[in-house]
């Protein structure tokens, strides 16, 4: 499965954004989709993840209540709807699949397909 994120920019604080990440040579289906975050100098930090099969969704502490992650089987992608962006989201937003149990939903380890990255700026 390839994996293709969009939709990152820059923004000012308090603005909402949406990231977009679309499947190819492959479906989500029976896969658990990610969304992690790198900012400069800073270890990879998981954002949310939903299961394709039973739409099961995981949230960090971090971006609960503000992000929201979905699914389109239509479109084979998951989007992660972002709301009160804060010069600290600022980073390189990356998607992935996997086959996580529930418990390791939150590990980057547990992905094995990743995408590109897309850039998302908040400015204050």
């Amino acid at each position: 499965v390839q994996l293709q994120a969009s939709g990152g920019g820059l923004v000012q604080s308090g603005a909402s954004l949406r990231l977009s990440c679309a499947a190819s040579d492959g479906t989500f289906s029976g896969y658990t989709a990610g969304w992690f975050r790198q900012a400069p100098g800073k270890e990879r930090e998981f954002l949310a993840a939903i299961r394709w099969l039973g739409g099961n969704k995981v949230y960090a502490d971090s971006v609960k209540g503000r992000f929201a992650i979905s699914k389109d089987s239509a479109k084979n992608t998951v989007n992660l709807q972002m709301s009160s962006l804060q010069p600290e989201d600022t980073g390189v937003y990356f998607c992935a699949a996997g086959r996580p149990i529930m418990s390791t939903m939150g590990r980057s380890n547990s992905y094995y397909f990743w995408g590109q990255g897309t850039q998302v700026t908040v400015s204050s």
